[in-house]
């Protein structure tokens, strides 16, 4: 009987293999990755603009968002050939802000009135509470929404974007940046 040694493959060839297939995935993953990435520059600002989200206090943001929501039921009705509600008729309906209760006392006590704004349906939110919140301008067809900051008088609403920006009045925009929510402007 004879006996013959079979020695091992070699245990160091395997790992170097499995080695080399790891990093080839992970060079192509990344390279996958690097080529299919984004660059999500922040968009400027016209100087007559500003960011919902960064620029305006609480109160504002609350009352933009309410004027966002209303802005869409009263566009749907203009669309079906029905005439822009009254703010009363809004008031009666319950929508924000437009109704007289506490979320509106405590966000500034705007006084809204209804009208026309260089031939599109406009809804103007005097402030009575200019500390709190600034006044506002709802345009409709496309929807715009104009911020007048707090320390000014909303007074008579000029016609056209530039005669607003000129009296005192702001844009009010949304910007989805990825990283606006990372940061932090104190």
């Amino acid at each position: 009987m004879s006996v013959e040694t079979v020695r091992p493959a070699g245990a160091g060839h395997e790992t170097l293999y499995v080695l080399l297939g790891s990093v080839l995935i992970l060079a192509l993953a990344a390279t996958v990755v690097g080529l299919r990435q984004q660059s999500h520059e922040a968009q400027a600002l016209e100087p007559h603009q500003v960011d919902a989200r960064l620029d305006l206090n609480a109160a504002e943001q609350g009352i933009y968002a309410d004027l966002q929501v209303a802005a869409e039921d009263i566009q749907a009705r203009l669309d079906d050939g029905e005439a822009a509600p009254s703010v009363d008729e809004l008031a009666a309906e319950g929508f924000p802000p437009f109704v007289a209760d506490v979320a509106a006392s405590s966000r500034g006590e705007h006084r809204w009135s209804h009208g026309e704004t260089a031939g599109r349906p406009s809804y103007l939110g005097v402030s009575g509470k200019p500390g709190v919140a600034g006044s506002f301008l709802l345009l409709l067809g496309p929807t715009e929404v104009w911020l007048k900051p707090a320390a000014a008088a909303a007074g008579v609403v000029p016609g056209d974007a530039r005669a607003l920006a000129d009296a005192g009045w702001r844009q009010v925009v949304s910007r989805f940046d990825a990283g606006v929510t990372r940061q932090h402007r104190h």
